[in-house]
C-alpha cells in the first residue's frame, strides 16, 4: 500500500494541517497545538454536530502524524440554559428551564446524575469507538471553579468597548448580537426536525442588556431560584460589586471578584475561550460565517479586548440525512453517531467525513442507499490494492482506517453489505443459516465462521432489524404456491426448467448470475454471453418477477443469486415444482 506521506498533498486535511503548523509557529512556537470544538449536550448529539468534532479531529491528527504535540479540545457547553423540554420528556422538567444543564435532572430512567451528563455519555463512547482522542473540557467546571475570573473581570472593565463592536451588528430584528445560536453546528434534517431535536438548547441568551440599557456581558444564575431569569442593574469597576434582580423575585448585590454562578454571554464567552486555551483551528457551521455572526464579531473581540488571535475557522456544510424509519420521537427523530455505529463500522462513517471538504454537504444513508456506500467503499479498498487510486482517495482512506495511534477494528473478511443484509434477512436470525449460506458463496474461500465476517456483519444485521420496513422483509416459503404453479404457460414452464437444470453446475454468486440472466436469452434462441436487447430485458424482468413470486410471494426481493443460494439448492427446487 503506497505510504500516507506520498498522498497527503492534494487532501484538504493535509493543507489546513499546513496552515494550522504556520500559525502556531508564528504566534506560539514551542507550545502544544490546540485545536478544538465545541458541542452543547442539550439533547442528543446528532451527526450533524459530529461534523464538528471530525473536522479538527482530522486535522489534529494529521498534525500528530507530522511529529508536531497537537491537543484536540472539546468544550462541552454544559454551563448553557436549559432551553425547552423536548417531545418524549415529561412537561414536569418544564420547571427547570433556565437552570444551567448540569443543574438540570436527567432524563427519566437515566443513570447520570444530571441531563448534560446523560447526552454527553452517548457522544462519548461514540467518539472511543471512532478513534477521535480528545480532551473534554466542562464549561460548568470551568466558571464554577472560578478558572474564568480574570476573563470576566475584564470583560466586564471592557464592556464598552465590547459593546461598541457588537452595536456595529446589532440589529432591532435579530434580537440582539450577543444571541448564541441553537447549536455550534447545523440542520441534518429539516429544521421541524432538528428543532424537535434541540429542542433543549443553548439558544435564547441575550446580548448582555442590563436594566435601563446598560450594557454587561456577564448573565448570573439566580441565587433563589438557580435560572437565569435575572437583569444586572448595577456594577462598579472599582469593587467589582454586581447587583442584579430576578424574575423569581429574588435580587442580591455580589462581589464579581468571588462570584462563581454565572457566565459571559455567547459571543463574548467564544472569543474569551480562544485567547484562554490558545485555539489555533476551530471550525463553525454556516450559521457563524455571516455579518454579525459569532465567529465575525468573536474575531474582533479577541484582538480588541482579550488580546489574543482567532482561530483558522473553516465553515462547514450541513449533514443530510437519507432513511430514518423507526426513529424514536422521544429523541427528537434525529439519528445520533450511536444510531450509525449500530448500522455501519467506524471506519467507513470516519470516510464519509473525510473524503469530503468540510464547505462541501453530504448525506449519511439509513436506508438502501448505505449499499451503495458500503459498494463505494469496497471499491476503493480495491483500487488501493491494484494501486490505481487517486493521492486524494488514498489520503481520506488512510484517516479513515487508522488514527496517528493505530489502526481501527476492521472486519477481516468484508463480504458485500448487501450480500450480508439479504442473507441475515433471509436467514431471519439464525447463525447456523447464516453461515450455511455465506460458506457457500465462495466454495473456494469458504466462510468457516461468522467472527470472520464481523462487525460487518452485525452491522447489517441491525440495518435490516431496525431500518427495513416489516413488509419488505424477506420472507421465503414454506410450500409451493401450487396455484400459480398450475396457472404457468407452456414459456413460463419451460424458463423454470432451464433454471432446475442448471442449478447444480451453477450454484455459486456468478454461476448463478449467469444462469438467472442467460435462460430468457436461451429461450429466445441466443447465447448465455449475449448482449440484452430492449425486449430481452423485458423477458427478464418478466422471469425474476415469476421467481421471486414462487420464493417470496412478492415480485421483488433480495439479488436472485443470494436468494437461491440462501434458500438451498433442495428447497428452490420444492418450491419452483420440481
Amino acid at each position: 500500500m503506497p505510504n500516507v506521506a506520498q498522498s497527503t498533498e492534494t487532501d484538504w486535511v493535509s493543507r489546513f494541517a499546513d496552515e494550522v503548523i504556520a500559525e502556531a509557529e508564528r504566534h506560539a512556537p514551542g507550545k502544544p497545538i490546540v485545536c478544538a470544538s465545541g458541542l452543547s449536550p442539550s439533547g442528543p448529539i446528532h451527526l450533524g454536530n459530529l461534523r464538528e468534532v471530525m473536522t479538527p479531529h482530522l486535522v489534529a491528527d494529521e498534525i500528530r502524524r507530522r511529529g508536531h504535540e497537537c491537543v484536540h479540545l472539546v468544550s462541552w457547553d454544559d454551563y448553557d440554559r436549559f432551553r425547552k423540554v423536548p417531545a418524549g420528556i415529561d412537561p414536569s422538567w418544564s420547571e427547570h428551564i433556565g437552570k444551567p444543564l448540569t443543574s438540570v435532572p436527567a432524563p427519566p430512567g437515566s443513570e447520570h446524575p444530571n441531563w448534560a451528563e446523560h447526552f454527553k455519555a452517548a457522544m462519548v463512547r461514540a467518539l472511543a469507538e471512532l478513534g477521535v482522542e480528545f480532551r473534554g473540557v466542562s464549561q460548568t467546571q470551568q466558571y464554577t471553579s472560578g478558572a474564568y475570573r480574570e476573563q470576566i473581570l475584564l470583560a466586564m472593565r471592557e464592556r464598552a468597548r465590547i459593546d461598541a463592536v457588537l452595536g456595529r451588528y446589532r440589529t432591532k430584528d435579530k434580537g440582539g448580537a450577543g444571541q448564541k445560536p441553537k447549536q455550534k453546528q447545523q440542520k441534518p434534517v429539516d429544521e421541524a426536525e432538528l428543532a424537535a431535536a434541540e429542542g433543549s438548547g443553548a439558544a435564547g441568551e441575550d446580548d448582555g442588556s442590563g436594566s435601563g440599557g446598560a450594557y454587561y456581558p456577564y448573565k448570573p444564575y439566580c441565587g433563589a431560584c438557580g435560572k437565569d431569569f435575572t437583569t444586572v442593574t448595577a456594577y462598579d469597576d472599582a469593587t467589582t460589586e454586581l447587583a442584579y434582580t430576578c424574575a423569581c423575585g429574588h435580587g442580591e448585590t455580589v462581589l464579581l471578584r468571588e462570584h462563581d454562578r454565572g457566565k459571559l454571554v455567547w459571543k463574548v464567552d467564544w472569543p474569551m475561550r480562544w485567547a484562554y486555551e490558545g485555539v489555533t483551528f476551530e471550525p463553525s457551521g454556516v450559521d457563524h460565517s455571516s455579518p454579525g455572526s459569532s465567529f465575525v464579531v468573536g474575531g474582533q473581540i479577541v484582538r480588541e479586548v482579550f488580546g489574543g488571535r482567532q482561530p483558522i475557522g473553516p465553515m462547514y456544510a450541513f449533514v443530510g440525512i437519507s432513511g430514518m424509519a423507526k426513529m424514536s420521537s422521544s429523541r427528537g427523530g434525529v439519528p445520533t453517531p450511536a444510531d450509525a455505529l449500530e448500522i455501519m463500522e467506524a471506519p467507513l462513517l470516519r470516510w464519509l467525513y473525510a473524503r469530503r471538504k468540510p464547505n462541501q454537504s453530504f448525506k449519511i444513508a439509513f436506508d438502501q442507499e448505505i449499499q451503495r456506500t458500503y459498494d463505494e467503499w469496497d471499491a476503493l479498498e480495491r483500487r488501493i490494492a491494484d494501486e490505481s487510486v487517486q493521492p486524494a482517495d488514498l489520503a481520506a482512506y488512510n484517516r479513515s482506517v487508522r488514527t496517528a495511534t493505530g489502526e481501527l477494528p476492521r472486519t477481516p473478511r468484508p463480504l458485500p453489505y448487501r450480500t450480508l443484509a439479504s442473507v441475515v434477512d433471509i436467514a431471519q436470525g439464525s447463525e447456523e443459516q447464516t453461515l450455511r449460506i455465506l460458506g457457500e458463496l465462495d466454495p473456494e474461500r469458504p466462510v468457516t465462521a461468522l467472527d470472520q465476517t464481523r462487525p460487518r456483519l452485525d452491522r447489517a444485521a441491525h440495518w435490516v432489524a431496525t431500518q427495513v420496513p416489516a413488509d419488505q422483509r424477506t420472507r421465503v416459503r414454506q410450500e409451493p404456491d401450487t396455484a400459480l404453479l398450475e396457472a404457468l404457460d407452456g414459456r413460463e414452464r419451460e424458463a423454470l426448467r432451464l433454471l432446475l437444470e442448471g442449478l447444480d453446475e451453477h450454484w455459486s454468486p456468478d454461476g448463478l448470475t449467469t444462469l438467472v440472466y442467460g435462460v430468457p436469452k436461451v429461450q429466445a434462441g441466443l447465447a448465455p454471453e449475449a448482449k440484452p436487447t430492449p425486449e430481452l430485458k423485458l423477458a427478464q424482468r418478466a422471469f425474476f418477477a415469476l421467481l421471486y413470486r414462487l420464493l417470496v410471494s412478492r415480485d421483488t426481493g433480495p439479488r436472485l443469486p443470494t436468494l437461491l443460494l440462501a434458500v438451498g439448492a433442495d428447497r428452490v427446487r420444492k418450491l419452483l415444482g420440481a
